[in-house]
């Protein structure tokens, strides 16, 4: 019988080479094969084999065997898929919740978002090539401030520019102008910094003026800075340092004195010899933080201490090379060098630097970025005239008062833009209120939040339609995961779960297959590793003399554990000694035995030995349950190309094989 169907099988395969209809499609869609009425395109064949080769790796070449391999298990494959939409499994709850979590995952990567983000990552791993050293003056805004205030604020940034330009000391306008609280110490001096160091307008500012050029007023959320760049340099990269930290109070001179003198007296005590570093930050450091491990920082790199500590570890170049007493804000310190490194490349950090700018002010000028790109690609267009209508008839700022706002001025029909020419209501703006509900957060009025957040939340579905039609790259990685979750739902519910839980069918199988099922030659054996090799004599004390007495054993376990936990490893059970990597050695007629393997010694008592024979079904279980779990997947598989007819196109499937090949 399965003779007869084979050939039918192999005869049916033979005959598609002579459809008609498969050779049109060949010409049209590479249509590889038909399963069910339902055409399969060879690119989705060839899209599951390249997620076998690796990015950089060579091209994909496969032997005729390996071919036939992948394709019948890609045949197979999808007969399980078509089977699994055949009984709904992919309208269900449980695959429509698995489906929709993981498309938001699978999406990201394509949205014109990520591309951005992508471009911004790139920009900020460049600027962190180079150091800039910047000076400022700030023109702060007072709280609440008014257009007026505003307008004020810029004429003063201009009129302290256009004295620079005219000559005016920067230091000096500084101390007098800028209402930045460190610009009394540093007399606008920032100091070098990198990317990410500073707000984004600043950081734009400083990465593109000229060295000694004074910038325009640049307006940030602080107020407008008028900035000029005075260095810029290759970044060092990283430092890591330990200190020993002396503090004093700056306002009492008596005290400082003291501080100067006890860092002076331990610097001199470093210089001895016989020092030991982690013993001087023991005893003197007052850096609490520190002092119980060596005084060690974590990695730093530029503009990220105070600038005195900063400089002083910079400059020290040998690894354990300590620094004079340094002076900073915080007290005297002594540094010594634990390590330095340059920046770390690009895959390493990218994630880093990705998390740092969404959590910046980068964020809602990506976010401006994507919302431009997406109205002009799918057809934006604001009905000015209506949002105007809107605003001037409903002045709610909840929800609820806005949609009963909207009901007794019927005001649902009302337009207020188009994506893609689909037109969008204030009834279709209600109905993402309610299902939100949650008040977006933001500068402006009630309807302009809610609008701005109901305009991104349609092109951003607009952008995702898009993807899913016209996108082929998207449309694989999506039918890829969509297939996958049916598959496995089939899988697990078909044979996973039935082979598990079938008694009377492991029974059955067990029985029909039971030769396949027998135990190797079996001995009882209690090993034991010595890990400490000094405790080798106290394991023979209870193991030597005693055959396999599980008494024994115990006293010996009871012991150890108690007085040496870590001195064995133990052992014991009945095994097939051929395959063991230890019992393997032994001699079964010796009841004791000791063993030295790859420079370990084992102890080890035999017991008595099993010659082969037939396993009962509780001992083979485990082995019953994957085999009969792999033959309910093979006649699984029979019975839906049975189901199923399969016709393959053999001209598509063999220039497959040379593309593949080529």
């Amino acid at each position: 019988m399965k003779k007869r169907a084979l050939k039918a099988f192999l005869a049916l395969i033979l005959s598609l080479s002579s459809f008609p209809f498969l050779a049109q499609a060949q010409e049209k869609k590479e249509i590889l094969f038909v399963v069910g009425g339902i055409s399969i395109d060879k690119e989705e064949f060839l899209h599951l084999l390249s997620k076998e080769k690796e990015n950089d790796g060579p091209a994909i070449s496969l032997t005729r065997k390996e071919f036939e391999e992948n394709f019948e298990s890609f045949l197979n494959y999808k007969l399980k898929v078509i089977e699994a939409e055949s009984i709904k499994l992919d309208q269900s709850d449980e695959f429509n919740l698995e489906f929709s979590s993981i498309k938001e995952s699978l999406v990201a990567p394509f949205l014109i978002k990520n591309s951005i983000e992508e471009g911004e990552v790139k920009k900020v791993y460049a600027r962190l090539q180079e150091i800039v050293r910047a000076r400022h003056i700030l023109f702060q805004f007072p709280p609440n401030p008014s257009n007026e205030d505003s307008i004020a604020m810029l004429k003063m940034a201009l009129k302290v520019k256009a004295d620079l330009e005219n000559g005016g000391d920067f230091s000096a306008l500084a101390l007098t102008y800028s209402d930045d609280p460190s610009a009394k110490v540093n007399k606008g001096d920032l100091g070098y910094f990198t990317g990410l160091q500073m707000v984004q307008q600043f950081e734009e500012a400083a990465y593109t003026l000229p060295i000694g050029t004074i910038s325009d007023p640049i307006l940030t959320d602080f107020g407008y800075h008028i900035i000029q760049v005075n260095g810029r340099q290759a970044n060092p990269g990283e430092v890591q340092v330990s200190h020993i930290l002396v503090r004093f109070d700056s306002e009492n001179a008596s005290q400082e004195e003291n501080a100067r003198r006890k860092i002076s007296d331990i610097y001199a005590e470093i210089q001895k010899e016989s020092t030991i570093w982690e013993e001087i930050v023991q005893s003197y450091s007052e850096d609490p933080a520190t002092k119980s491990v060596g005084g060690l920082l974590p990695w730093f790199g530029v503009g990220t201490m105070i600038p005195e500590f900063e400089i002083a570890s910079f400059s020290l170049t040998e690894i354990g090379e300590v620094s004079p007493p340094i002076k900073t804000p915080y007290g005297y310190h002594i540094l010594r060098l634990e390590g330095k490194r340059g920046l770390q490349p690009y895959e390493e950090v990218e994630q880093g630097i990705r998390s740092k700018i969404l959590r910046n002010s980068k964020t809602g000028m990506i976010q401006s970025q994507v919302v431009a790109m997406q109205k002009s690609r799918y057809g934006f267009k604001e009905n000015e005239s209506g949002i105007s209508n809107l605003a001037s008839a409903v002045s709610a700022t909840d929800i609820m008062g806005f949609g009963s706002a909207v009901q007794a001025k019927k005001l649902g029909a009302l337009e207020l833009f188009k994506v893609n020419n689909t037109s969008y209501s204030v009834s279709n703006l209600w109905n993402y209120m309610q299902e939100e509900e949650i008040t977006p957060k933001g500068e402006g009025t009630f309807l302009e939040l809610w609008l701005e957040e109901f305009v991104g939340a349609t092109l951003a579905k607009a952008e995702e339609k898009d993807l899913e039609d016209n996108n082929k790259d998207y449309q694989m990685l999506l039918k890829e995961y969509r297939d996958g979750i049916l598959l496995f739902s089939l899988t697990n519910q078909e044979i996973w779960q039935k082979g598990l839980n079938d008694s009377l069918g492991q029974q059955a199988f067990f029985a029909k297959n039971s030769q396949k099922y027998q135990w190797k030659t079996r001995v009882q054996a209690y090993l034991t590793k010595v890990n400490d090799a000094s405790k080798l004599e106290n394991a023979r004390k209870y193991l030597q003399n005693n055959g396999f007495d599980p008494n024994s054993f115990a006293a010996f376990e009871a012991d150890y554990r108690a007085n040496h936990p870590n001195a064995y490893a133990t052992e014991s059970g009945t095994f097939e000694y051929e395959e063991h990597p230890i019992l393997s050695r032994v001699d079964l007629n010796k009841p004791y035995q000791e063993l030295i393997v790859e420079g370990v010694s084992y102890v080890l008592v035999v017991g008595k030995v099993f010659p082969p024979g037939p396993r009962k079904f509780e001992e083979a279980r485990g082995l019953i349950i994957q085999d009969y779990q792999a033959s309910l997947d093979e006649a699984l598989t029979k019975r839906l190309k049975e189901k199923y007819p399969v016709q393959i196109n053999s001209g598509v499937k063999e220039k497959t094989f040379e593309t593949l090949n080529y």
